[in-house]
């Protein structure tokens, strides 16, 4: 940029993300200072507050936008920014939430001379971000993502975790949750439509990106670069089934497990098929955060984000 803004990022940061790593945030603004770089930074104060800034702000002032925040304060500016078009700066993150998988999906460290440096000197990445809306919900109750959308297991145990809770816990919520939604396991089928072809499930994660909950891989394949789309089909029902597939998941076995599999797709439709009589909403999870309600379409997003990745 030829501005006098070439040199300055706007840093938007989730300041209860995290909190542990709230020292990195610093770490990153001196480092960037001491090279030059300004740095003004506006923080969150209420859910929404990201997506906003990232949507009504100035963004054309500063050469970087970078985001200090988990992948849901993430998955807000991603939100934002496609919005406002292909016009947008270019997004960096500084990874400071409970799983992180964007980073892992960057291959970004969480120091601050990576940070740093992927600010000043990344390589941009045109990423389409996935996108899913509800099919019998308002107007407008549409979600883009950057990471992945999920229904059955997965979407109840997001939805059951209080922020709160996720605060005090970190990834021991989670935990603590996923015991709970097997001990209250009730089968439900899902309808699954990938590009007209359709498919049964007990649990369905659609995803633009190889990693899930951290460092877990659930798409080999998958790239954020790519405009394709993975669904990982769980197909087996049960409380022994679900047991298994976590355990295959920490294990580093999941795609090599019987039962789940991976179909590629642009056009996705996830509906519910059969609920065992029970009467609970059917959540979706987007990017770690509850957002919507089955049914849902799924897709990509025609703005694209240009998001910074270690050079």
């Amino acid at each position: 940029m030829t501005s006098t803004y070439a040199n300055t990022v706007l840093l938007i940061r989730n300041p209860i993300a995290g909190r542990r790593r709230q020292g990195l945030v610093a770490a990153v603004v001196r480092q960037l200072e001491a090279e030059g770089w300004a740095v003004e930074m506006v923080d969150t104060a209420a859910a929404g507050d990201a997506r906003r800034l990232a949507e009504s702000h100035e963004v054309d002032r500063y050469a970087v936008i970078a985001v200090a925040g988990g992948d849901g304060t993430i998955n807000e500016v991603v939100n934002g920014l496609a919005a406002r078009g292909d016009s947008a700066p270019p997004l960096a993150i500084v990874p400071l939430g409970t799983a992180n998988v964007l980073a892992h999906e960057l291959g970004l460290a969480a120091k601050a001379s990576a940070v740093a440096k992927t600010i000043t000197s990344g390589r941009a990445m045109l990423v389409h971000p996935g996108q899913a809306s509800c099919v019998s919900g308002p107007d407008g109750d549409t979600r883009c993502f950057s990471l992945m959308a999920g229904a059955g297991f997965d979407a109840k145990v997001v939805a059951g975790v209080s922020a709160p809770l996720k605060r005090r816990l970190g990834k021991a919520a989670y935990v603590w949750r996923s015991l709970i939604e097997t001990r209250r396991y009730r089968p439900v089928r899902y309808a699954v439509e990938i590009d007209g072809a359709s498919y049964e499930a007990a649990s369905v994660i659609v995803t633009h990106s190889r990693h899930y909950a951290g460092p877990y891989v659930v798409a080999p394949n998958a790239l954020l670069s790519e405009p394709l789309l993975h669904v990982c089909l769980f197909e087996r029902w049960g409380r022994r089934q679900t047991l298994r597939f976590g355990v295959a998941l920490l294990l580093g076995r999941l795609p090599l497990t019987g039962g789940y599999r991976v179909i590629t797709g642009r056009q996705i439709r996830v509906s519910v098929l059969c609920d065992a009589g029970e009467r609970r909403r059917q959540p979706v999870q987007i990017d770690g955060d509850d957002a919507l309600t089955l049914p849902v379409s799924i897709g990509l997003a025609r703005a694209a984000v240009r998001l910074l990745q270690p050079a």
